[in-house]
């Protein structure tokens, strides 16, 4: 199987989940290849080609950390590819994680995916999918409000005023356009500073005001889902709770949060069970549900991490479960000759 990761940049990439799945892929032996979303090359007439970096068959790479540490060194290869040479496309690249000196480089892995996809090779997500769900936050709206937390999208500094009072003078602020905690607040009676506040992240986009919930002070659980089903190997799930550093209200690992044991719950099942059609319905086949007690406060479609913090708790490496059901869909596509769309065939099990 010959599989490409996108991701933002080679040379900014870290040790995360992303990595654990190249090197899990390469450990198999299949054909890795590595881009970042300024690698694509598109003339008019002629196929699309990707510019990919590689680790060569004969170099022996021992783990994660060591994969990324060649990938990043002169060690590496580089490679023109005609896209339809590839099998998988995986965009990982996120988004949120780019400046505002690379405000190209944001819908660009999900743009080029799509032809990708249209060409006949197999993208996970499902372009289509990324496409419709680009603003995870705003795709997270989609859900039943059963699951969620009141909240209020907006950059209407009034409507937010009113929602703060209808809270008792307590929730959360964050732009709908972010990730890893960045520019994310916790607004109560004693903060002086609302007004700032709201004009900063105003001026950056849309911002959610999303009811504060008390159970959050032990932080939140970070659920990683595959075709609609949370993961499992060995009766253990992929499932790790992210734990508040000293004085934060923030929990993801960027912001110091650490990583602890949580059992599957049943507020957990149900949140799944009422998620998971919709998913499986949008083809998308690798996602992170953050959950706080029996309430999602997120959804992260676009490159959810977590498995690179499983060893840390005592939980398997869950990528070779990854790259199995890749292998299986790859299967799929080949029996059934091109007959299921790439949608279905990114959440068949």
């Amino acid at each position: 199987m010959k599989i490409c990761f996108v991701i933002n940049s080679i040379s900014t990439e870290t040790c995360g989940t992303t990595v654990y799945l190249m090197h899990e892929a390469r450990r198999r032996k299949h054909e890795v290849y590595v881009m970042g979303v300024g690698d694509f090359s598109f003339a008019h007439d002629k196929p699309l080609s990707i510019i990919s970096t590689y680790i060569p068959k004969n170099a022996e790479i021992d783990s994660p950390q060591h994969f990324l540490e060649v990938l990043q060194s002169e060690r590496a290869k580089k490679q023109k590819i005609i896209a339809t040479d590839l099998d998988v496309l995986f965009i990982r690249n996120n988004p949120t994680e780019e400046g505002s000196d690379r405000q190209w480089a944001e819908q660009a892995g999900v743009a080029f995916g799509r032809m990708m996809q249209q060409a006949g090779v197999l993208v996970l997500n499902d372009a289509y999918a990324l496409s419709h769900a680009f603003i995870d936050k705003l795709y997270f709206e989609e859900l039943p409000s059963i699951i969620k937390p009141p909240s209020i999208i907006t950059r209407d500094k009034e409507e937010i005023m009113e929602f703060y009072e209808q809270k008792k003078k307590k929730m959360i602020l964050k732009p709908l356009e972010g990730s890893g905690g960045r520019d994310v607040y916790f607004i109560d009676k004693n903060e002086k500073n609302l007004n700032q506040i709201l004009t900063n992240l105003s001026n950056k986009g849309y911002i959610i005001a999303q009811e504060y919930l008390p159970a959050g002070t032990e932080g939140d659980v970070r659920v990683l889902l595959m075709n609609g089903r949370v993961m499992e190997k060995d009766g253990k799930y992929g499932i790790i709770k992210r734990v508040l550093g000293e004085g934060e209200f923030r929990s993801n690992f960027a912001q110091g949060a650490t990583a602890d044991s949580s059992p599957l719950t049943d507020e957990m099942k149900r949140i799944i069970e009422i998620t998971a059609p919709k998913l499986i319905r949008d083809g998308l086949f690798f996602v992170g549900l953050d959950i706080v007690k029996d309430k999602l406060i997120e959804i992260n479609v676009l490159s959810p991490g977590g498995l690179d913090h499983f060893n840390e708790i005592g939980l398997p490496d869950f990528s070779d479960v990854v790259i199995d059901s890749i292998e299986k869909k790859m299967e799929y596509k080949r029996l059934y000759k091109g007959k299921i769309s790439n949608r279905v065939l990114a959440t068949m099990v």
